[in-house]
């Protein structure tokens, strides 16, 4: 039996001012990445389906204005498409035009391009269908007869507008459509209250809806509308405005998808996950990988670049060295193990021998089957009143649900996972409301915050078990960070 690899990472955010914007945006975009495929499609669904919901709004809102000022008009109409974006970031959804900002945590080199391209597959896919759920619902519920037909008449000229783009401009426009929606989420991030967020979300939207920038998303919903709206229409529809549906012929999904959808994507994802998303990162955070590239190039002696690291006197060093590090260079490649039929009380002795609190127990595939402690051998020891006949073996007392470590996660991530306990110390909701009835400082809150989790645990790498990492090997991380071989001689001294 083996037990898959689950990632122990806490994926809550800090506060603002507990962190910077750049590190929110990559624990942002990991969190995407880390979550389950099912999870990820479900809430991709309710974003497609919250998107074309804003734009339902769109059409009703400027139906019937063509008297008004076209300013004005494109105005309330942004106004009321950005119920969209409200209804994503707060409502809790996964939209492929923001999801697109995973670009910073992957230039982190938080995890692969291969999970990247499947995360905003899988996200873009779930935006179709929940952009296709609400199409079926409109069409069925011919809201295009709205206002004597005007409703669909003024969704047919929207959709058909949107197939006369040369390609260069669509892509462009779809550029300058996610340059907004990204600034607008990444406004998000200074801020923890759901109605600020809000807020800051509405001006950055109408801005791009007004101007006629291209959101693919929204594009998924608006221009099959218009195919099925001049699908189902009998010919008295047109000829009650003035038209036919020959002046429509160009709504067919070729036009679509090669002259719309695929340039608007594609510019999308260079003006969120390009511009936005990595322009901010090489700023705030491109020393950083670079730094991360420095330590990655010396991995065969950990100790002594941190040595060095530490002489350098910044204050950022060490918290870069920590991102740069990986749990498969400080971990305990050769650690001790039990078999399951091993004798609890050799088994105790080795691990008293040792000086170690816990170790992993394979089977004869060399496979991990169990944790065994001391602890777990002595409650055992307890319940028949210490006897030292006993025959109970390793697999009586070991422990079968375990938490195990990936090789290629952040040595910072699971540090942090082990030592604090973050919803104690930012009792808020993942839409931002505080959860705690008693006002504490931060400092307070930090104290009471220890995180009640092993202090050891087994490293995992395509499925196997290659190596233990525990919490004292760690603090030796940041023992020699603050105190290289120099200065313990001086303190000493």
């Amino acid at each position: 039996m083996h037990y898959p690899v689950r990632l122990v990472n806490n994926d809550q955010q800090k506060p603002p001012e507990a962190n910077s914007v750049i590190a929110q945006v990559e624990q942002y975009g990991l969190k995407k990445v880390q979550k389950s495929v099912s999870k990820s499609f479900a809430l991709a669904v309710f974003a497609g389906a919250f998107i074309a919901i804003a734009f339902v709004f769109y059409i009703t809102v400027t139906t019937g204005a063509s008297g008004a000022p076209w300013g004005l008009v494109r105005l309330s109409g942004g106004l009321a498409f950005s119920v969209g974006l409200i209804l994503v970031v707060v409502c809790g959804g996964e939209l492929f035009t923001s999801t697109v900002l995973s670009t910073v945590a992957w230039a982190q080199g938080l995890f692969s391009t291969g999970q990247l391209l499947k995360c905003w597959l899988r996200v873009y896919l779930g935006n179709l269908a929940g952009a296709a759920l609400m199409l079926a619902l409109i069409v069925t519920a011919q809201m295009h007869l709205l206002d004597g037909g005007a409703w669909g008449i003024n969704a047919l000229q929207i959709a058909q507008h949107k197939l006369h783009h040369s390609w260069a401009q669509a892509f462009a426009l779809g550029i300058l459509c996610n340059i907004l929606v990204c600034l607008g989420i990444w406004m998000t991030f200074s801020c923890k209250d759901a109605l600020a967020k809000s807020m800051l979300l509405v001006l950055p939207v109408a801005m791009f809806v007004s101007s006629g920038f291209e959101h693919s998303i929204a594009n998924m919903f608006m221009v099959p509308l218009g195919i099925a709206i001049n699908a189902v229409s009998e010919p008295q529809f047109y000829i009650n405005h003035g038209l036919s549906a020959a002046d429509f012929s160009d709504l067919t999904w070729s036009n679509f998808i090669f002259h719309n959808l695929i340039p608007v994507t594609l510019g999308n994802i260079v003006g969120g996950g390009l511009l936005v998303g990595l322009g901010y990162w090489l700023i705030d955070g491109g020393s950083k990988g670079k730094d991360n590239n420095k330590d990655n190039s010396n991995n065969n002696n950990i100790f002594e670049t941190n040595n060095q690291l530490t002489k350098l006197g910044e204050t950022h060093i060490m918290k870069n060295t920590l991102n740069s590090l990986t749990v498969s260079q400080i971990m305990d490649k050769e650690p001790l193990v039990f078999l399951q039929n091993k004798c609890i009380y050799q088994s105790l002795a080795l691990l008293t021998d040792h000086e170690i609190d816990a170790a992993p127990v394979i089977d004869d595939k060399q496979q991990l089957i169990g944790f065994i402690s001391q602890q777990d051998i002595l409650r055992l020891l307890w319940s028949e009143e210490y006897s030292t006949d006993l025959t109970y073996k390793v697999e009586d007392a070991m422990q079968t649900e375990i938490l195990t470590v990936d090789a290629h996660q952040p040595v910072a991530t699971l540090l942090e996972f082990m030592v604090v306990d973050k919803e104690r110390l930012f009792p808020v909701n993942d839409g931002g409301m505080l959860t705690s009835r008693s006002y504490q400082s931060y400092e307070q809150r930090l104290k009471s915050a220890s995180a009640q989790r092993p202090s050891i645990y087994p490293v995992i790498n395509n499925g196997l078990m290659c190596g233990v990492i525990s919490r004292r090997q760690m603090a030796a991380l940041v023992v020699n960070q603050y105190l290289p071989d120099d200065k313990v001689e001086a303190q000493v001294a």
